[in-house]
């Protein structure tokens, strides 16, 4: 059997043009790879990683169970394109095994296997099963082509801009499928057979168009499916589509243990081309929903970076709270490639502008406690006072790392892109730490404390949010306090929640001391007060809209008092709010048992 005919070479050019192209950029990311990252692959390999990987694939990449868990039938759109089209590979490929055997068979023969096997005695079951994967395949299409016109319906308010090569790749991947199914149909009408889609379609035709109309509906449906496959297949490494060959690997190589850094390496590269610009981190945005700002979100960042056209505007508009990586269904670590971007477009030369350093050690007291209460809460001197009187009322001794002044964590340098300054400090800070012998580190600030347990090695040392502490005193009954009936709503702080996962202390602190109301948006969903040293573009006009936007939602539970557990956050909602906003710890010193 002759598995060739002329409409199968764009088809042949497309595949062996794509294959070349993938394999040439994974084969250049893998082998720039650091030394420890490749030695972590190794590793990896024989170990129990490589069948959690396998798994993950399977539940993300072919399933899409994460895009299920945002909205069901955006899921299902995903799933029946990536799990159909896969089914109908592997099914085609025992299709022609059970007509052939164990034979070769080339790669278009697999394909187009329905026009090479006219002469074959048809196999009802394969022909149903085909057909009923291609119309599974085919609803995943029409609610792709649904989801362009009316994506609300879909649970999304936005979708992406497409550039050229999505546009070139997305028209094709639509017109693929029911090129196919006309042109299986076409050759059913001519040669009988087919399932209860292709067979029926197929007889309409014989029977209302006749045998020459058939005959030239399949030639041209053959050419036209070929094409399209060949025209995606050539346009998917340079498009969006490029994470159907890129997910895979990344997520291999996250399950050993590979991550991005401060610094860009090239596994950068497997996260940047896994994105594929599904648009979903959109909605989330605040930037977008309040401000109408719309092309900085986390897909135009990507596809800038990936394209090699990445400007400031777009890598400094960004409050980084994390809200959108939450949702995003390829889990892109968007922050750290956030800040990598910032660190190469600033580029900054070390002017040794931290000689002062080793000259501000105007710390004060002794004891195993200490207390780093960081610049804004320093700017924000109730919260001070008020750990002051916690302290005092625990009888715990404390050091005072900055009652004075002292230097900042890091993490601001490092949000702007400057992480060398950022490290000299961290350096001093921790040389500062070891010199006074502390074994619990509490500090009021979640920006703080996100450096503090990610960026500084202090091993030997406990760190802990000053909700986890009081927290803590509480239950050890070393700080009593009294329960009232006043109602607080609380805020979840980007880098307390989201940034370290510490939701359920502070919401235990309140309940211990009066009733607490949820906002619409909480926890993992909570909004950013709008205020966040990550974001050096927007207006001090336009942090104050974002400011009143969140204070309305905490003002629409009702509560008597809005709560956070961020000094920065207190400041930023303060000046959008009509009811009184307190940090965590000031609510407590209020209701000390005397």
């Amino acid at each position: 059997m002759t598995f060739y005919a002329p409409f199968c070479l764009p088809f042949i050019l497309g595949a062996l043009a794509m294959f070349a192209i993938v394999m040439t950029k994974w084969a250049l990311w893998l082998y720039r790879l650091p030394r420890a990252d490749k030695m972590a692959v190794l590793r990896g390999l024989p170990s129990r990683a490589t069948l959690d990987a396998a798994g993950e694939t399977i539940c993300e990449s072919l399933l899409h169970r994460r895009i299920f868990r945002i909205d069901p039938l955006l899921g299902y759109m995903h799933m029946s394109l990536a799990f159909g089209w896969f089914l109908l590979i592997a099914v085609g490929w025992i299709e022609t095994i059970a007509y052939l055997g164990f034979h070769y068979v080339p790669l278009q023969g697999h394909v187009f296997f329905k026009y090479f096997a006219t002469g074959l005695a048809h196999k009802p079951f394969f022909d149903f099963v085909m057909d009923l994967l291609l119309l599974f395949v085919l609803s995943g299409v029409a609610l792709a082509w649904g989801k362009r016109l009316h994506s609300k319906a879909m649970g999304m308010r936005r979708t992406t801009k497409h550039v050229l090569g999505d546009r070139i790749a997305l028209s094709a991947l639509w017109i693929i499928f029911p090129a196919r199914l006309v042109a299986e149909s076409a050759t059913c009408a001519l040669y009988g057979g087919g399932g209860f889609l292709t067979g029926t379609l197929g007889g309409w035709m014989h029977d209302h168009l006749g045998v020459m109309a058939s005959i030239n509906i399949e030639a041209a449906a053959w050419w036209i499916y070929s094409s399209c496959l060949g025209l995606f297949f050539v346009a998917m490494p340079f498009s969006r589509y490029m994470h159907i060959f890129t997910e895979v690997p990344l997520i291999f190589l996250r399950r050993y243990r590979l991550r991005s850094g401060e610094k860009k390496k090239s596994y950068d590269h497997f996260q940047v081309e896994a994105c594929s610009r599904c648009g979903i981190c959109i909605d989330p945005c605040q930037l977008q929903s309040t401000l109408g700002i719309d092309n900085v979100q986390s897909v135009y960042f990507l596809r800038d970076r990936r394209y090699k056209m990445l400007r400031p505007e777009v890598a400094d508009n960004c409050l980084m709270c994390g809200r959108c990586a939450t949702k995003c269904p390829v889990g892109i670590d968007l922050n750290t490639l956030r800040l990598n971007s910032r660190d190469t477009l600033r580029n900054l030369p070390d002017k040794r502008r931290y000689a002062y350093l080793k000259e501000v050690d105007r710390s004060q007291g002794t004891g195993r406690v200490g207390y780093f209460a960081g610049c804004m809460t320093l700017l924000t001197p109730r919260i001070l006072t008020a750990m002051e009187q916690i302290f005092t009322a625990a009888r715990e001794e404390v050091w005072w790392a900055d009652r004075d002044g002292g230097v900042c964590c890091g993490r601001p340098l490092k949000l702007s892109g400057e992480t060398d300054a950022a490290r000299k400090m961290m350096r001093y800070n921790t040389e500062l730490f070891r010199k006074h012998n502390i074994a619990t580190l509490v500090t009021s600030c979640p920006i703080c404390l996100k450096v503090f347990r990610e960026d500084y090695a202090l091993e030997g040392i406990e760190v802990l949010h000053h909700s986890e502490y009081i927290l803590r005193l509480m239950q050890s009954g070393r700080l009593r306090t009294d329960r009232g009936d006043t109602a607080y709503t609380y805020h979840d702080p980007c880098e307390l929640g989201r940034g370290s996962g510490i939701y359920d202390q502070p919401r235990a602190v309140i309940e211990a001391i009066g009733r607490l109301l949820e906002p619409a948006d909480t926890r993992e969903n909570a909004l950013c007060c709008g205020s966040s040293v990550a974001n050096t573009a927007i207006s001090d006009r336009q942090q104050v809209a974002l400011a009143r936007s969140v204070a309305a939602e905490l003002e629409a539970t009702g509560a008597e008092t809005i709560v956070t557990a961020c000094p920065l956050c207190k400041k930023a909602i303060a000046r959008g709010a009509a009811k009184e906003v307190h940090d965590l710890a000031e609510i407590v010193a209020g209701h000390i048992r005397r």
